[in-house]
């Protein structure tokens, strides 16, 4: 009589060790959105003035209003999630 529990295997396999790996990486952008909420502005690189094509003149950038800084793509959405759970469900 052959034993089934022989053929059993410890290792978590490929698909384990990329499912742990996903995991470990969204929960790190989670608590970088939680810790640090904003990121620098990608059109001004954080300085809040842009110069204009046209005269070569400071501008304010239009992508951050000049403050240098933008939300978190997953910030945003931790925000949505957020305020659709305080609204709830009327009743």
């Amino acid at each position: 009589m052959t034993s089934l529990a022989s053929t059993a295997t410890a290792s978590a396999g490929p698909i384990g060790v990329l499912t742990l790996t996903a995991l470990a990486v969204t929960l790190g952008y989670l608590a970088v959105c939680m810790i640090r909420p904003f990121r620098r502005c990608r059109r001004c690189h954080g300085i809040g003035r842009r110069r204009s094509l046209i005269l070569r003149v400071g501008r304010t950038c239009r992508r951050c209003n000049g403050n240098g800084e933008h939300l978190r793509a997953g910030r945003v959405v931790i925000n949505y999630l957020r305020e659709l759970h305080d609204k709830g469900t009327p009743r």
